[in-house]
């Protein structure tokens, strides 16, 4: 057999798109020193990512880097799909953080710098087609979110979210590569489809316990990256004290990463009896826990935080009905793998309008704040709240949010598909759980804003100096000072415009996903 290998470039055009990106930025902060020049290359790069993955994924499946019929990037429809949402959430992001670079909160280059070279790690995520390939994308996804989290100046709560993030997501990655590196041990293949091939061949290798630690690391590991329950511990602290922009980015392109890369190894690489009954486990503590403490949080970004910790929980549910045997026939298999990804796009293009409306409700620069900051925001600012509260009625699962009711119902139907009613109704429960903080939070943005007294300077996120002190508007009441961004508005605009023509062509995404 040949080990002579060949390239194809078009296959890997958005990968060079995105990483042309980085470079690009990295020399227009150097030789223009603007920070506009700057910002424009960024979303240039970021569009043209996002096209050039539409252009590639429309036509036939490409492999590149094959030895034999195993290949180390494969770029089909769903590649393509990851890729383009991924791009388009970095350009998302960009826009948003007009206001907090203004400000003079972080260095534009370097924010744009790391927020191309972790978009870099997600584009090439999707094809990824051997467990090096898979780890080394989602770390270079991963790793400059370590920076990005930190790089607001003067915030002792930005650092703690850093640091907290950092150390996490060390422990994770060094699980997976455990993982990896004992599942080749047992197999001697990395290609994701050779691993597969090899133990549903030799059934024997699941006897050993060098392959159940193998299995287990590596699910384990890749549940850090989702905040699936135990796993969790990190998202609240790190979204809270991250700029909001970075914490629509970990909330989205980074959720979406993990999905991706967790669903690549159970799709094609780990066997299904083994990992359906350890996933369907998971996603029933991820939803549960999540819904129940959200229900208790008072700062609007760690509500949020803990929502997309049950949104996560939704996202594993359809894998869990692998542990069943009628969720293991071709017909079921496909329907799961496609309602997990489906889901995952509704979700974030869901939470990048919510945050976006955040971002457009808050003043410039500063944290997410409390509930009863956003108290009678729709009194003054209607169509901004009305975003928000469009984007948190999707993410509930309720009309008019059709996008995030088709993706319930989607999650629902393949795991009826897969005999495993049990955990349609879990399902269920939780979402009726969900609609208690989801409406409560909706309600507050109309409700009559409170006559309160000034008062001090509020403290951070982690209780530490350095948050923003509530504007005090009539009557005594906290009032929001938007920002008056022209670029804020447009990303509100058009996550708000996406969810929508979602809603109401959930099927495309269905397609694309089951590609």
């Amino acid at each position: 057999m040949s080990v002579v290998q060949s390239v194809d470039n078009v296959a890997l055009l958005p990968a060079y798109l995105a990483a042309g990106t980085a470079v690009l930025v990295l020399l227009a902060d150097l030789l223009v020193a603007r920070s506009r020049v700057t910002l424009a290359t960024a979303a240039a790069g970021a569009a043209a990512t996002a096209l050039g993955a539409a252009l590639v994924g429309g036509g036939d499946e490409r492999r590149t880097f094959c030895v034999g019929p195993d290949c180390s990037y494969v770029f089909g429809g769903r590649a393509a799909l990851v890729a383009a949402v991924v791009a388009l959430l970095t350009l998302g992001v960009l826009a948003l953080s007009g206001p907090l670079l203004r400000a003079g909160q972080s260095p534009t280059g370097e924010y744009c710098f790391l927020l191309a070279c972790s978009m870099t790690g997600g584009v090439v995520l999707g094809a990824a087609g051997d467990l090096i390939t898979l780890i080394v994308a989602l770390e270079t996804l991963t790793l400059p979110l370590y920076v990005l989290v930190g790089l607001r100046r003067d915030s002792l709560a930005s650092a703690e979210a850093a640091v907290t993030f950092f150390v996490v997501s060390v422990v994770a990655t060094t699980l997976t590569l455990l993982g990896a590196a004992l599942l080749y041990a047992a197999t001697g293949g990395l290609h994701l489809g050779r691993i597969g091939a090899i133990l549903a061949d030799r059934p024997d290798l699941l006897d050993l316990p060098l392959t159940t630690a193998a299995v287990a690391l590596v699910v384990l590991g890749l549940a850090f990256k989702v905040a699936a329950v135990p796993f969790h511990a990190w998202a609240p602290a790190t979204y809270d004290g991250a700029p909001l922009p970075v914490a629509a980015y970990l909330s989205t392109a980074s959720k979406l990463g993990g999905v991706v890369a967790l669903l690549a190894v159970v799709q094609h690489a780990l066997p299904a009896g083994v990992t359906g009954p350890v996933l369907a486990l998971l996603a029933v503590l991820t939803m549960t826990v999540g819904n129940l403490v959200a229900l208790r949080q008072r700062r609007t970004v760690r509500l949020l935080a803990w929502s997309s910790v049950a949104q996560a929980g939704y996202i594993l549910a359809p894998l869990g009905a692998l542990a069943l045997a009628a969720g293991r026939t071709a017909d079921a298999r496909t329907a799961a793998y496609a309602a997990a990804v489906a889901y995952a796009v509704f979700f974030v293009v869901l939470e990048l309008a919510a945050f976006a409306a955040l971002v457009a409700l808050r003043p410039a620069g500063a944290d997410g704040g409390t509930l009863d900051d956003l108290r009678g925001a729709a009194r003054r600012h209607p169509w901004r709240a009305a975003a928000l509260g469009l984007a948190l009625v999707g993410l509930a699962g309720l009309p008019p949010g059709l996008a995030g009711l088709f993706a319930k119902v989607t999650v629902v139907r393949s795991l009826l598909d897969g005999g495993a009613g049990w955990l349609a109704v879990v399902v269920a429960v939780n979402a009726v759980i969900g609609l208690a903080y989801y409406l409560r939070l909706t309600a507050t943005l109309w409700a009559a804003p409170t006559a309160a007294p000034a008062a001090a300077p509020a403290a951070g996120p982690a209780g530490t100096p350095g948050g923003d002190a509530p504007v005090v508007g009539s009557g005594g009441a906290p009032a929001v000072v938007p920002v008056r961004a022209r670029t804020v508005g447009v990303v509100l605009a058009v996550a708000t415009a996406a969810a929508l023509v979602l809603g109401f062509a959930p099927q495309l995404v269905l397609d694309v996903a089951a590609r």
